[in-house]
């Protein structure tokens, strides 16, 4: 034998196994997530370190508490990339697979199509809506079935409080178009409107809904837009609710950051890596023997208002620097 051969033979002894192969050797089998977003791609979903924030933010949360893909935890990741139509092959193949637990974007679709096709396997999910409301679960604390998660508000209040920050923003509005899901609408409603401001409803929760949605805004001549968005509805096709506000010259207030980073005015929420980072830790409860059940939908408690003075300037508005003061972050 060569001594080349040699070497690379002495190479391939010394060399550890993958820590996956030392799992299945050792007999151990390593539990699995996983991990469903509405859109993106798998491209920006893959890997140890995802290009897509939420994906990266809940991988990391992962390891941050232990759970290092490929040592101890298998992440099967999947997307519907915008089509909800493709939702429940997916997750025929998830529970055919065995998964352990099973993780979902904000989208209310997603959370109907997965508690469809399983009422067993564990379902953690991102609510953008009420999921009380929405008939999802039976109560934030007490969340019976297979599913519980994170919620992104903190009540219907939060509309108001946007509502609010926009009018001190844009004192010269008076009348905002409300685009969103009929759940959203109806708790916004019942919390009261914010004084000085009408409120027009333009429904969208499919994104077939868009093009009516944006004709009754330019009927009732709106002179703002606040994007609920139908939730994940909004947040992915938020280019194209961007495009029409820019269009029309109307002030957006959003309830997610991205939009605002891509042009929109402002935005008054929570940040969505630190959500997904708290789904990571409900994960982690219920692969160390927590039910889903008992475990309480939990609610953000810090909120961040971002403003875009580049949008602002173009819309000709002059910003009081007392909020610019209080704003978390201030795009230039």
């Amino acid at each position: 034998m060569r001594r080349r051969d040699v070497i690379t033979l002495l190479a391939g002894v010394a060399a550890p196994w993958p820590p996956a192969v030392r799992a299945q050797q050792s007999g151990r089998r390593m539990p699995t997530v996983a991990f469903v977003l509405p859109a993106a791609t798998l491209t920006e979903i893959a890997g140890p370190d995802p290009v897509e924030p939420i994906a990266r933010a809940f991988v990391h949360g992962l390891r941050d508490i232990g759970w290092i893909e490929g040592r101890n935890i298998i992440i099967e990741r999947r997307s519907a990339e915008g089509d909800v139509k493709r939702a429940p092959p997916i997750f025929e193949e998830l529970v055919a697979r065995g998964v352990d637990v099973i993780t979902l974007g904000a989208l209310r679709q997603l959370h109907e199509s997965a508690i469809q096709v399983t009422r067993t396997i564990p379902i953690v999910a991102l609510f953008i809506d009420d999921p009380v409301a929405d008939g999802l679960v039976v109560s934030l604390a007490k969340p019976g079935g297979n599913l519980t998660g994170v919620t992104t508000t903190a009540g219907s209040g939060l509309v108001a409080k946007r509502l609010q920050l926009l009018k001190e923003l844009a004192p010269r509005i008076t009348k905002v178009a409300f685009l969103g899901t009929r759940n959203a609408w109806e708790s916004y409603r019942r919390s009261g409107e914010v004084a000085g401001i009408a409120t027009i409803f333009a429904e969208v929760d499919r994104s077939e809904q868009f093009e009516e949605a944006f004709a009754t805004v330019r009927r009732e001549q709106a002179d703002a837009l606040y994007a609920a968005g139908g939730g994940a509805v909004g947040y992915i096709h938020r280019a194209r609710i961007l495009a029409f506000a820019d269009e029309h010259r109307l002030p957006t207030v959003l309830g997610f950051q991205q939009a605002v980073r891509e042009g929109g005015l402002m935005s008054y929420g929570v940040h969505l890596n630190s959500l997904w980072r708290q789904i990571a830790g409900l994960v982690d409860k219920i692969l160390k023997g927590a039910k889903p059940a008992d475990l309480p939908i939990e609610q953000p408690t810090k909120f961040e208002l971002i403003i875009n003075l580049k949008t602002a300037r173009s819309l000709g508005l002059d910003i009081s620097p007392v909020l610019l003061a209080t704003a978390d972050e201030v795009i230039e």
